[in-house]
C-alpha cells in the first residue's frame, strides 16, 4: 500500500550499501525513486519502488521535499537518468541506418550506433531532441539551433 507522507520531513536515509531507505511504520524500505514524466514534468510525480517492485511512496512534488531528502532523491534519479547532452556531432559512418555516430557530449566523446531513424524522438518542439543508441542510452539535444553548422547539416539528414 502506497504511503502518504509529508514531503517536508521525508524520512530517508542511505544504508551501509550506499541504498536508498524510506522509513515507514518504523521499518525500513530500500527504494528506488522512478519519475512518472521525465522529460514533460521531471518534477512532478516521484515514485519511491521497494525491492518487490510495489510503490512504498508517491511525491506529488519534488519542490515540497526537505532538502536533505531531495538531494538524496536527486542524487539516486542522477544515477538512473544518464543522458549524456550532445554538444557536437563529429561525425557519422553513414546516412542510412544503422549508422555509427560519433559525438562530442558533456561527459566526454562517445561512438554511438544509430540503428533506427524512429530512435531521434522530437520532445517539445524540432529542435529539442531525444536520441537513443542501439545499447538503450539515452542522448539529450536540448536545442538543435546551438549546434554548429556542421553538426546541423549532420542531423539535418536524419530528421
Amino acid at each position: 500500500m502506497t504511503s502518504t507522507h509529508s514531503p517536508a520531513s521525508l524520512p530517508l536515509s542511505r544504508n551501509a550499501f550506499g541504498r536508498l531507505v524510506f522509513f515507514k511504520d518504523g521499518v525500513a524500505h530500500q527504494v528506488n525513486p522512478v519519475r512518472a514524466f521525465p522529460l514533460s514534468a521531471p518534477l512532478l510525480g516521484i515514485s519511491l519502488i521497494g525491492e518487490d517492485g510495489k510503490e512504498v511512496l508517491w511525491i506529488a512534488d519534488m519542490a515540497a521535499v526537505d532538502p536533505a531528502a531531495r538531494a538524496l532523491l536527486d542524487e539516486d534519479l542522477a544515477a538512473r537518468e544518464f543522458q549524456p547532452l550532445i554538444e557536437r556531432i563529429v561525425s557519422v559512418s553513414t546516412f542510412s541506418v544503422p549508422s555509427i555516430w560519433t559525438l562530442e557530449t558533456d561527459r566526454g566523446p562517445v561512438q554511438m550506433t544509430l540503428k533506427a531513424e524512429e530512435d531521434i524522438r522530437k520532445l517539445q518542439g524540432r529542435q529539442n531532441l531525444l536520441i537513443t543508441s542501439a545499447d538503450g542510452v539515452h542522448y539529450r539535444l536540448p536545442d538543435t539551433t546551438r549546434l554548429d553548422k556542421a553538426s546541423r547539416k549532420l542531423l539535418e539528414r536524419f530528421l
